[in-house]
């Protein structure tokens, strides 16, 4: 892999990397391996066992960062496209896509394990109302 974590050397470089601080990337990979397992009843050294060559990314910790990198350096007009994304970890444009969807479809599930995914749906009114000001809705 071309670009990893385990490069980083300042808390500058993490943020503009992942967003996270080192402490806060840790924390979410072990939420991130929990979760992945969950996900897909295997652990990322079984699911790769079926392909024919090496994952880029062999580890949580790798696959984690992906994603985090990804958004990062996505948003901004400009930002990485998946052809350059795929050229900075040493991917196929088409492997960076799926690696993509496959870490954000991880990290949903972290962050809903870890009690910090936003509440999307309210059985009621009064239950919006009641969790939003209401200057929010008005």
């Amino acid at each position: 892999m071309a670009i990893s974590y385990k490069e980083i050397r300042t808390e500058r470089q993490w943020k503009a990397s992942t967003g996270l601080s080192e402490e806060q990337f840790n924390k979410l990979a072990t939420l991130f391996e929990q979760a992945y397992v969950e996900l897909f009843d295997e652990t990322i050294d079984e699911r790769q066992s079926g392909f024919p060559s090496e994952s880029v990314f062999a580890t949580y910790k790798d696959l984690f960062f992906f994603g985090l990198y990804s958004i990062k350096s996505a948003p901004a007009p400009g930002g990485l496209t998946y052809d350059l994304l795929a050229l900075s970890f040493g991917l196929a444009p088409s492997n960076a896509y799926q690696s993509q969807s496959l870490s954000l479809q991880v990290l949903q599930a972290v962050l809903e394990l870890g009690g910090y995914m936003p509440k999307r749906a309210y059985a009621t009114e009064e239950e919006f109302k009641k969790h939003w000001p209401p200057w929010t809705y008005v």
